[in-house]
């Protein structure tokens, strides 16, 4: 089992950063991909980025990329996402999710096995 907590989150103008944390327990955490994917309100949850298992590899949304940055430390059990030059189509709750065995081009929600609560990232303009 994996239990996921998103922090990070907040209210921001257009242009600035943002730094998303996912706390894991369980051990499996760091054998498993982390992705981050992303939900606005009346709209399906988007794919934004994923880091395989040992940090070695990532993919990222095209709508994000050169902006956005996945992390993850192991050792502490945590992935990160920094948010640079956010634009107000950027706001969103943003969710991490776990899964051991996936891909990291896996954008496919539900290939996902474990789920935090979410943050409410919101730009302003």
């Amino acid at each position: 089992q994996v239990q996921l907590v998103e922090s990070g989150g907040g209210l921001v103008q257009a242009g600035g950063s943002l730094r998303l944390s996912c706390a894991a327990s369980g051990r499996s955490f760091s054998r498993s991909t982390m992705g981050w994917f992303r939900q606005a309100p009346g709209k399906e949850r988007e794919f934004v980025a994923a880091i395989n298992w040992s940090g070695a590899y990532t993919y990222v949304a095209d709508s994000v990329k050169g902006r956005f940055t996945i992390s993850r430390d192991n050792a502490k059990n945590t992935g990160y996402m920094q948010m640079n030059s956010l634009k107000p189509e950027d706001t969103a709750v943003y969710y991490c999710a776990a899964a051991r065995g996936i891909a990291v081009t896996s954008r496919t929600p539900n290939v996902y096995e474990y789920w935090g609560q979410g943050t409410q990232v919101t730009v302003s303009s």
